[in-house]
């Protein structure tokens, strides 16, 4: 899941987003007075030092940030390497060395000349284009592109861009015959497309064109921090206070296509059931009847103006997805609609194991985000969750499958408040920042005395559980209270931004998101990276694809401080009183899980599923987006589902019912052995 020229663009917000703090902070750097010019060539030297005065690994501007910032402005100017040729690669790179030492000097002209030659690259690949879609153009489904245009170098000559063009054509027609597009028809709007391109291309502002530098030099720094524009600090500002109405996805933009990142619980997109992450979004149009237009190419923030709309409406969306049988491609209808919390909120579901002679009642908790409305007496999660758990405790359950698998993330204070209420006392968290590397003055603990639920537990995670998730999978983990079950690793986004205002409190020139911290557990570890590592792990649907931290453009390193555990976390004996995991106990209930998962038909499907999506390459046929209409396939619509229907389909899923097995073996075992301490 490597990110190109992307920012993130969530559609819709749930919750505030886990690890952005502090919306609107003074900057510590040179502030900037208001303009009402706009951003310009004088602005770009202090924005550079507010963000290396914020950010939690770099302080100065150094040759390797300089190599980074000329890489991912290249990826924004040309991130199908289709237009630039070689020596137009190496000229741009001449322009920007130094860079930043020029437009000090309020000298932005290297942008002006990189623009030009965009430009002039663009019409000619266009004009080309557009010749090829004459009388004697005969559209060839067997054309095969390369979609990963990182395996790629650019083009050396004219005639290689040129090759490259005569295929990506065949691919726009394709999109357009999907949707029953006649050739003459479907090779008019493809010229359009181009004609489009001319003209964005054409008239981007010198404006446009420093936010651009600045923006890829933030992604120097790390996949996480950004500069925004004031029109994209505007959106995200209406993200943030959840007036967004929309799908509820957070799109990406890889290789020129708009990509899916995550799916926001309780939203239009999730709740159909029909997107997961990584799906690439070919097309958008309107309501039922709306004509689809190509999004392929497309800047993202125009993508997401289209997918947008007042609640209520429809969008449907023409996907591409990698199988192990090869890419397919489909159609997806979805009502736009605000998140509701309750859609959102924790629930309770049971399954009965037999334990001996004799068939227990086991409970699993299902926490799709750590969600909080923020206001005094509102929802929360920590609250629905302790709700959950006194709802488990009447129904005589045994044990308990805290289920993280699908949960990226959410409000930190309920991060902490959840790990809580499975133990004592204690540290969850401490941030490392610039001025506090080790952490020591941002210890977060959970003070309520109270143990909530002091039995078995089981806590069941995947690659896309990150942030608020890592924190109390790995809390658990570190105090030896809960087993980790599911993928290798988790996520593995340890770091928190922080969103401030350029000017402050205004943001007439936008606004810079920037990295000012990494999360520790108590354990010591970052879960940068790393991520949690399962105690014992399962296949996942995930596990084949480039999921995680780590595979992101200059992602930060890992890192670990002391140990942070607390005593305080421990009940011996009596009242709240819980069992410690044990290294033997984990290496038998791994012996016992393997034998099952190898002989379960669905993970031996899971297994072959995973091993065939390696053998794939990042090629596609022409032929494969039309496969849709090739099988006749009616356009899925979203249709609401009775809650008892969807609580079956969730009980089904083979790592759900696996980890249920897990806890019965662990409840078998704990029932079997006294509260165990762990050595002073």
């Amino acid at each position: 899941m490597k990110l190109k020229h992307s920012f993130m663009a969530a559609i819709v917000l749930s919750v505030l987003s886990f690890g952005i703090l502090n919306f609107s902070t003074p900057l510590q750097a040179q502030l900037l007075g208001p303009s009402k010019q706009g951003l310009d060539c004088r602005y770009v030297y202090p924005i550079q030092q507010a963000f290396l005065s914020q950010h939690v690994n770099y302080s100065e501007f150094t040759p390797e940030i300089e190599i980074r910032t000329v890489e991912q402005y290249l990826k924004r100017l040309d991130p199908s390497k289709m237009y630039l040729l070689e020596d137009d690669v190496k000229t741009i790179k001449d322009l920007l060395a130094g860079v930043f030492s020029k437009v000090k000097s309020k000298d932005c002209s290297p942008l002006i000349k990189i623009q030009n030659l965009i430009v002039a690259r663009v019409k000619e690949r266009a004009e080309y284009a557009k010749s090829l879609l004459g009388d004697k153009f005969k559209f060839d489904p067997t054309v095969e592109i390369m979609i990963d245009r990182d395996k790629v170098d650019y083009p050396k000559t004219k005639l290689e861009a040129e090759q490259y063009v005569a295929k990506y054509i065949q691919f726009q027609i394709s999109n357009y015959m999907l949707t029953d597009t006649p050739l003459p028809e479907a090779k008019d709007n493809v010229k359009k497309t181009w004609d489009r391109t001319i003209k964005r291309v054409f008239e981007t502002k010198e404006e446009e064109l420093i936010a651009q530098l600045l923006d890829a030099f933030a992604r120097a720094l790390d996949p996480h921090s950004s500069f925004m524009a004031r029109d994209n600090n505007e959106d995200f500002k209406i993200q943030m206070s959840l007036s967004l109405q929309g799908i509820g996805a957070t799109l990406s933009s890889q290789d020129g296509f708009t990509t899916i990142e995550s799916l926001v619980s309780g939203g239009p997109a999730a709740k159909s059931g029909l997107l997961i992450p990584q799906d690439k979004i070919l097309a958008v149009a309107q309501n039922d009847k709306g004509d689809f237009e190509n999004v392929v190419e497309m800047d993202l923030k125009d993508v997401v103006k289209k997918i947008r709309g007042p609640k209520g409406s429809k969008v449907r969306l023409k996907v591409l997805r990698k199988e192990p049988e090869g890419k397919k491609t489909f159609t997806v209808t979805l009502t736009r609609d605000k998140i509701k919390l309750e859609d959102d909120a924790a629930q309770l579901l049971t399954d009965v194991r037999k334990v001996g002679n004799k068939e227990e009642k086991f409970g699993i908790i299902n926490l799709p985000s750590f969600y909080s409305d923020g206001k005094r007496g509102g929802r929360s999660s920590s609250n629905d969750v302790k709700k959950v758990i006194e709802q488990a405790k009447a129904k005589g359950v045994k044990g308990l499958v805290l289920d993280l698998s699908m949960n990226g993330g959410g409000s930190l204070d309920d991060a902490v408040k959840i790990a809580g209420l499975f133990f004592k006392t204690g540290n969850v968290v401490t941030q490392s920042t610039k001025e506090d590397p080790k952490g020591l003055k941002s210890v977060l603990s959970d003070e309520d005395q109270q143990v909530n639920w002091d039995g078995p537990l089981v806590v069941l995670v995947s690659r896309v559980s990150a942030s608020a998730s890592e924190i109390v999978s790995g809390t658990l983990q570190d105090y030896k209270r809960a087993l980790v079950l599911g993928s290798d690793h988790t996520f593995g986004k340890g770091t928190v931004q922080t969103v401030i205002d350029i000017p402050p409190y205004s943001g007439d020139l936008g606004a810079i998101k920037v990295t000012v911290g990494t999360f520790f557990i108590p354990g010591g570890y970052s879960t940068q990276h790393r991520g949690v590592l399962s105690d014992i792990k399962i296949p996942g649907r995930f596990d084949g694809e480039e999921m995680g931290e780590k595979n992101m453009d200059y992602s930060l390193p890992p890192a670990q401080l002391p140990a942070f555990l607390s005593t305080s976390a421990y009940v011996k004996d009596g009242q709240g009183a819980w069992s410690v995991i044990r290294p033997e106990w984990v290496k038998e209930l791994e012996k016992k899980s393997k034998g099952r998962v190898e002989k379960d038909p669905e993970f031996k499907k899971l297994f072959a599923d995973l091993e065939k999506a390696k053998m794939l390459g990042k090629t596609i046929k022409v032929s494969e987006v039309l496969n849709e209409k090739d099988k006749k396939q009616k356009e899925k619509e979203i249709k609401s589902k009775g809650k008892s229907e969807k609580d079956k389909e969730f009980l089904k899923r083979a790592e759900l019912q696996e980890a249920i097995n897990v806890l019965a073996d662990l409840y078998e075992l704990e029932v079997s052995s006294p509260k165990a301490m762990v050595n002073k």
